[in-house]
């Protein structure tokens, strides 16, 4: 397909008979340029392989194409893959696969399609999807850099300061794993039909050392969750909550003190270093 402009995506999705599925969270791009974009700022080149994520009608998988050394598309609507194969029959470098991101083994499948080449996830991620999907992409270990469009709500929450409303233990862990930072906002006009929200494009670069050693990062989490769980709480409290059956109340005060924190302090404003501090104290 030549272009990706509005009247190209109604026609192609009205002569294939498809409606795009809200439950499938499924809006087109619909501006060229948001796609070139992304490549462009991803960083991405012909040592890449990269796994894209609900493709769609291929606007990001064309961009890819043109500058990455492959590109897996996974694409969960079975209706949609005979015309992705049409439009990408003569690619050589794209590869599509039928099923469900959040279900498919992504270390197997990058080793399959792609050996040789660094792993990269580059995906206009469906809406619904965005945290299991952004988890299981850390959680696969395997990827350099993770550059996915989502809500800009999703967004600035991954890149959220402590002390400021959005910030909470998804931020922890995404900051924990990666580096995050977000490329540039995309406004609903860019998307056929529209959404009622403003999307962000967001790259997390993969951390190459953990913060924490692997022994540590249990008692971390754990201490990460407990303070967010409940976030009105004070740590103290919180804390106990959580670790109630093996320290009393002053003991926990007493380490928050050994860590240059009163016996009032909300986990909602500790950066990552204090929670890693924390943790290393309820580990000894």
């Amino acid at each position: 397909m030549d272009s990706y402009d509005a009247k190209s995506i109604k026609e192609l999705l009205e002569i294939h008979g498809i409606k795009p599925s809200r439950m499938k969270g499924q809006n087109f791009l619909i501006d060229a340029n948001i796609p070139e974009k992304i490549v462009r700022l991803s960083g991405l080149n012909e040592s890449c392989g990269v796994i894209e994520v609900g493709p769609g009608l291929g606007a990001l998988t064309a961009a890819l194409s043109r500058t990455a050394g492959y590109v897996t598309a996974v694409e969960i609507d079975g209706q949609l893959i005979p015309v992705l194969s049409d439009l990408f029959r003569e690619r050589k470098n794209v590869c599509l696969v039928r099923g469900d991101i959040l279900k498919i083994d992504l270390r197997e499948l990058a080793n399959e399609k792609m050996p040789g080449l660094t792993y990269h996830i580059c995906a206009n991620l469906p809406y619904n999807i965005t945290s299991p999907a952004i988890t299981g992409f850390i959680q696969a270990e395997i990827f350099k850099t993770i550059t996915v469009m989502v809500q800009r709500e999703v967004a600035r929450r991954i890149c959220a300061e402590p002390g400021t409303p959005e910030y909470g233990a998804f931020t922890v862990y995404t900051n924990y794993h990666t580096k995050p930072q977000i490329l540039f906002d995309v406004p609903p006009e860019c998307f056929m039909p529209r959404p009622k929200i403003c999307s962000s494009v967001l790259k997390m670069e993969t951390r190459t050392e953990r913060l924490a050693d692997a022994a540590d990062e249990e008692v971390f989490f754990r201490v990460v969750r407990a303070a967010f769980s409940q976030r009105r709480k004070t740590l103290v409290n919180a804390l106990f909550s959580v670790f109630g059956n093996s320290y009393d109340k002053q003991e926990i005060i007493g380490i928050l003190e050994s860590c240059g924190l009163t016996s009032l302090v909300r986990g909602e404003t500790l950066d990552i270093e204090k929670f890693i501090d924390i943790a290393a104290h309820f580990k000894q």
